[in-house]
């Protein structure tokens, strides 16, 4: 991660660990400080829009299926209720690496921003448990001398309703985990029937909550400093020109406490009035004022409180804002950097060629394929046959009623084994069927031939090659 020298800053141990890890290697709890302002505002308007999408997707269907589901143990994915196999692996490899594309994209255009205003973790943690935590315990002064005071009446029942709250919450986002794994249908099953009828999908549930309940209660921001793989990509990805949370040293430095009717100039200050409140409110524990750090998710809370001391000194806003590290120490505008729009580029591509390729996906796929230990037949009319087998799966939403017919050579005939049934939706059906070819029409050992599978307009939905075998 390109870093900026800070000409003020000597010292630049606090790099060498963790700002939640003391001297001693031991986890310090961060009490951040309870922060309204613009930024924090809008980080709620947009963190609970995204809470409502999650908790109403699961419930959403198009022609009787979910808009998502990864039911792995099952393997089938839903994706905008497009059915997915384990034979559209491709689909997903493209994705991934779209997806990764994209990562690195808006980080090196946004930095962290993602992990502040739209990872799961954050909003639950900052918009739900938090928010818990502030009702039940109180700010963080309150919440520090709630811990620092020996066990009584008062510490029992808080501390009870607040663990009792978060493991329901933790069980409630366990079973929405759970309904794009397996459904909202099967979950309602595992809610409504005997638990003896679903011991394995409440065992996953309880595990879940658990799980959840560690995270959210006691690892916190640890899965966003030390556990999270986006956290360390971000050390990689970020330049000099991603926009991040940024201190204006320039114009901060150097700190000096505020004292009133002073000319902070003639005192030889900057307008950093040391207050603090940047590193009071900070969820991950950090001092902006360090510079671009590892741990900041870029959440605005620093921005939030800086404006509102800066307001209430009377001294100009955006001391803290979100800016590039060249525009702070060259007073520069943003503007987009040569890798950022190779990124856009690449990533363009990618889109392209999934869209192209999911528009051509067809409705039907399988296989075709000569049946193994059968010898060329020769008919009475002097015609030869073999034996061909079919296996087709229906990706689609409806049934298909299909046919099955020779492309090449013009003129070959198929004999079904059997009548060719409708393909109920996301069915499967197997079966057997014979090619006849004429004399003329055989090029040698093996002669080159294309089936096709058409739908009930006679339109090609899949076209197989093979080889017709005569001796």
């Amino acid at each position: 991660m390109d870093t900026i020298e800070l000409p003020y800053k000597k010292d630049e141990s606090f790099r060498d660990k963790l700002s939640t890890i003391d001297e001693r290697g031991k986890r310090k709890w961060i009490y951040p400080k309870n922060q309204s302002g613009k930024f924090h505002t809008l980080r709620q308007l947009f963190g609970y829009s995204l809470l409502i999408v999650l908790f109403v997707v699961p419930f959403l269907k198009v022609d009787g299926e979910p808009l998502f589901l990864l039911d792995v143990v099952h393997r089938k994915f839903i994706i905008f209720s497009r059915v997915f196999y384990p034979q559209d692996f491709f689909y997903f490899g493209l994705l991934m690496i779209t997806f990764i594309v994209f990562v690195a994209l808006f980080t090196v255009v946004f930095g962290r921003l993602f992990c502040g205003w739209a990872c799961p973790q954050t909003i639950f943690m900052e918009l739900v448990y938090r928010k818990i935590e502030y009702w039940i315990e109180g700010d963080w002064k309150e919440q520090m001398a709630l811990n620092k005071q020996k066990m009584n009446f008062e510490k029992l029942w808080k501390k009870t309703l607040k663990h009792s709250l978060f493991y329901l919450v933790a069980f409630v986002i366990s079973n929405l985990f759970l309904s794009y794994l397996i459904g909202i249908d099967d979950l309602k099953k595992i809610a409504t029937e005997p638990i003896s009828d679903h011991i394995a999908g409440f065992t996953t549930l309880i595990v879940f909550s658990l799980a959840f309940y560690g995270v959210f209660a006691f690892l916190r921001e640890q899965v966003c400093t030390n556990i999270c793989p986006y956290g360390r990509m971000q050390g990689v990805l970020l330049g000099k020109d991603s926009l991040v949370i940024a201190y204006d040293y320039v114009r901060g430095e150097p700190r000096g406490k505020f004292k009133k009717n002073e000319d902070r100039k003639l005192a030889g200050k900057g307008d950093c009035i040391d207050c603090r409140q940047c590193v009071n409110v900070c969820p991950t524990g950090i001092d902006i004022r360090n510079g671009t750090q590892l741990e900041c998710i870029n959440c605005a809370l620093c921005i939030d409180a800086c404006n509102f001391m800066m307001e209430s000194v009377g001294l100009p806003k955006g001391l803290i804002r979100y800016a590039s590290e060249y525009q702070i120490k060259e007073n520069l505008s943003y503007k987009l950097t040569a890798r950022a729009k190779g990124y856009i580029v690449v990533l363009l591509i990618l889109l392209g060629i999934i869209g192209l390729l999911l528009m051509k996906r067809p409705p039907v796929d399988g296989t075709i394929l000569r049946s193994y230990g059968y010898l060329v037949e020769k008919t009475q009319e002097g015609k030869y046959k073999n034996l061909y087998t079919y296996k087709l799966l229906n990706k689609s939403n409806h049934p298909q009623k299909i046919t099955i017919e020779i492309i090449q050579p013009k003129d070959a005939k198929i004999e079904m084994v059997g009548h060719l049934p409708v393909i109920e939706k996301e069915g499967f059906i197997q079966g057997s069927f014979f090619v006849i070819l004429d004399k003329q029409q055989i090029k040698g050992l093996k002669t080159a031939i294309e089936i096709g599978v058409f739908d009930e307009k006679h339109q090609l939905i899949k076209k197989f090659k093979t080889n017709f075998l005569a001796f």
